[in-house]
């Protein structure tokens, strides 16, 4: 048997002391809400500025009508054998904005004394004069057509008729409920109304 000689063992070098063990939760991210967005009531209080700003601004700078007038008289006369009438309505325009108005369309609208409602477009200017000879008690009081492309200057006032028809009697007119001239303009999201 050979000799066995002493196998000299190297020294362990010194391992560095072990490092305390950090505890990690990976159930608290920094993608959360909770560490990305500021606290609620900061939020909150913004979200109300930003409402309350939309709020006013939607408030001033709302549409608003263009012009104002009245009706100020109106003729009806019945069109023999057809259930119908035809009503002359004279109207007043006045231009209240500070741009020019241009009338687009001109429509009227009848509510009946049982809340029955009908409405009509105006006639073509072109024709009142064929009507004033047909009806003649649609000229009294009557001003010259008030037309579509018609334009009102700012400040300016406007007087003119219209004649529409309605599928009513003239009793059933004479008793209306109410009537309205409705004129829209160009370039304009509400309508003028008339009453």
């Amino acid at each position: 048997m050979p000799d066995l000689k002493a196998v000299s063992v190297p020294e362990q070098v010194a391992s560095p002391p072990p490092r305390p063990v950090t505890s990690f939760h990976i159930g608290e991210e920094f993608g959360t809400a909770k560490r990305t967005l500021p606290p609620a009531g900061i939020v909150l209080i913004c979200i109300a500025a930003v409402a309350i700003i939309v709020g006013i601004f939607a408030f001033t700078e709302r549409p608003k009508p263009q012009g104002a007038g009245s009706i100020d008289f109106v003729t009806a006369a019945d069109v023999p054998g057809q259930d119908m009438i035809l009503a002359a309505i004279t109207v007043t325009l006045r231009n209240t904005g500070k741009r020019p108005l241009w009338i687009h369309t001109l429509k009227a609208q009848l509510t009946t004394a049982d809340n029955k409602v009908f409405e009509d477009e105006a006639a073509s200017p072109v024709d009142l004069d064929r009507y004033y000879r047909a009806f003649p008690a649609l000229k009294e009081s009557a001003e010259p057509a008030l037309a579509p492309e018609t334009k009102l200057l700012a400040g300016g006032e406007q007087k003119g008729t219209i004649i529409v028809g309605f599928k009513v009697s003239k009793a059933m007119f004479d008793q209306r409920k109410s009537l309205t001239v409705s004129i829209q303009p160009y370039d304009q999201v509400l309508p003028v109304v008339l009453k």
